[in-house]
Formats: structure tokens, sequence, C-alpha cells
């Protein structure tokens, strides 16, 4: 990690910031609110993964977004592409070393609360891990401890802020909990009836790994889902990556909105 951290602070000249955003499937887009000091590419910085994934750019980008200086992943990593857990954290690790004091994590997810439509918005306020834990193996008590508290993974006092710019700007939005598979196959009927009755609302491949590393170093975590598709009986239909992109993009203005306006109130 020293490498990378020794790396990007070469380009940025040790540029510190407060928030540190990933970008998921189709909702890249937010770089364009931010005002670019330093883009530096995945593939340049030493022992980062490069994302393989479409829609997925592959930057990190260093500038102010609603005045905050942040520094924002516009693609992440994912299980399925064949990366550990360990190296799909890393970047989460990275940014900590460079100073973030909060994490904003965004994604594409399929909805399966009957009460979701696509383009909806669910502000994250719970999870169910059913991917290999990224702690798993030696701890570096350094960064935190063996047995992390994971009694509230995603800020409370966010998600409210989250919810009364929802509300006051007209946004449709849900509360609900996230449940994460590895993919990269979309869900049977069968699987999506089993995360519902688990307790969970919406389903994805990615979040979860990255809030659980932030969570053991101690960064407040907000997390948010574009529904792009719905496993709910009587609605399922085949559905592509296309689809889900085209649907990220359609809703991602919303997305921006909410995060631009918490990360201005949020101090």
């Amino acid at each position: 990690m020293t490498s990378a951290v020794s790396f990007i602070e070469s380009h940025t000249g040790k540029y510190l910031p407060e928030w540190g955003v990933i970008l998921g499937t189709g909702l890249g887009r937010l770089v364009n609110e931010i005002e670019i000091e330093c883009s530096l590419e995945y593939k340049d910085i030493p022992n980062f993964p490069v994302s393989t994934v479409e829609s997925h750019k592959g930057r990190l980008i260093f500038g102010r977004l609603s005045g905050r200086k942040v520094v924002a992943m516009q693609g992440r990593f994912h299980y399925y592409e064949g990366y550990t857990m360990q190296q799909i954290t890393f970047p989460v690790r990275v940014m900590k070393a460079l100073g973030i004091q909060r994490l904003v994590v965004s994604n594409a997810s399929g909805g399966v609360n009957p009460n979701f439509e696509v383009g909806d918005l669910m502000i994250i306020n719970d999870h169910i891990n059913l991917l290999p834990n990224p702690l798993i193996g030696p701890n570096i008590d350094s960064m935190g401890p063996r047995f992390p508290d994971m009694s509230e993974p995603y800020n409370c006092r966010m998600i409210a802020t989250a919810v009364e710019i929802a509300t006051r700007t007209g946004i449709r939005h849900h509360l609900g909990c996230y449940v994460a598979l590895s993919g990269p196959t979309l869900e049977t009927p069968a699987e999506y009836r089993y995360i519902r009755t688990i307790g969970g609302d919406a389903v994805g491949m990615s979040t979860v790994p990255e809030v659980i590393v932030a969570r053991h170093m101690s960064i407040p975590c907000f997390a948010v889902s574009i529904i792009t598709d719905l496993g709910v009986d009587g609605k399922i239909k085949e559905v592509s990556i296309n689809d889900v992109i085209e649907a990220a993009n359609t809703a991602e203005p919303k997305m921006t909105t909410l995060i631009k306006e918490l990360i201005s109130k949020i101090t």
C-alpha cells in the first residue's frame, strides 16, 4: 500500500481528501460535477486493480464536490472479475491513508421489495453479506480490531440527512437492506425469493466488501442503490447489462443531487 500512496501523493501534492466516493455500474458521471484537480488511471497506480467491467472507467479523481475535497473512484472492482477480497478493498485502504473521513458508495441493484420500481433510489440502512468476508486472514491491528463491530454499518446521521434531502427534492426513495452476492449471473426467480425471505430489499454484487473494510477502519459510511431491475414475482423479465446501465444512467441525476447535497451538509 505504501507504494500506491506514495505514487498518488507524488501526483497530487499530498492532497488531503475529506470524502471518498465509489461509483458503481452506470454511475460514473457524477465526476462531471467535480472540480477536478488531478486524475490518475488505475493502471498507473502501483498494486491497484484494473476495472474490467463495461461502464467502469478506471480512474481515481481528486477535486472538489460541493466545496469539499473528495477522491472518487470512477469504477470499482468485483469478486466475479477474479480479484481477491483484499484486492477489491485495497482502494479503501489507500483512501484512508490519503486522509478520507467519510465514505459514500453507490451501486446499481435489483429490487426484490414489491414496493420498488425501476429508477427508485434505495438508501441502504443495513446489509447481508453472502460474499467471502474481506477481513479473513491476518488482522492489521494498526488499521482496526480483529472483530470489528457492525451494529451501525451505515451512518445513521447521514441516512437521516439523505432522507430529508430526498423528501425535500421529490426524489422517490426507500430505506432498505442490501444483499451482496458474487455474480456474475443475475439471480434466478428462486434466488430472488430467497433474498426477500432472508430480509433483503435489493441485491447486487458489490458495496458490502468496501463498507466492511471502511468500518474496520472506523470510517462512517453512506450507500445508495439505484434500482435498475426487479426481482419480484410477476415483474421478473430477461435483463442484460445494457438494460442495467441504461436504467442507472436514467436515474443518475437523482443520485447526483442526493450525494452532492449530502456532502455539502455533513460536517
